[in-house]
């Protein structure tokens, strides 16, 4: 079983995996869309990935204010996550993603890449959302491996 780490956004969607141990996390792809209302073609793909890779749980960035408010980005995600829900069975968590994609700019520009490249930032951004969640729920993981 892995866990998917998805970062969603007004017309892309980051998608990242666990490996099979979940230890790490590493980015998968970024699903692209032509406006946010066209969310059909995501929705399938998602539940494409969960059933190639097995997925047991899915972590969506939750856009938080710097004042741990949410906004209307944050009401965004909530609801892309519950249609995921409710069409794949998978059950959906949140992480925090503040500054989530300065870090995935900062690890773009490490490997010589420019930053904002939008081919990566955002599936490297589902990578940090999905292993920050994984670092802090020790617990949860526990769990996951005892279901396998």
């Amino acid at each position: 079983m892995r866990i998917m780490g998805l970062d969603y956004g007004a017309k892309t969607v980051g998608v990242a995996l666990s490996d099979a141990l979940l230890l790490t996390s590493q980015p998968k792809e970024t699903i692209y869309r032509d406006r946010e209302s066209k969310i059909r073609k995501t929705f399938a793909r998602i539940e494409e990935l969960v059933q190639e890779n097995d997925v047991g749980l899915i972590v969506v960035g939750l856009p938080l204010n710097m004042d741990d408010s949410e906004g209307e980005r944050a009401r965004l995600a909530r609801e892309f996550a519950d249609h995921i829900e409710r069409r794949s069975g998978i059950p959906c968590v949140f992480q925090d993603e503040r500054l989530t994609t300065v870090e995935a700019d900062e690890i773009l520009a490490k490997m010589g890449h420019k930053a904002g490249d939008k081919r990566y930032v955002d599936q490297i951004a589902a990578s940090v959302i999905l292993q920050e969640y994984m670092n802090a729920h020790p617990d949860v993981l526990a769990k996951l491996k005892e279901e396998k």
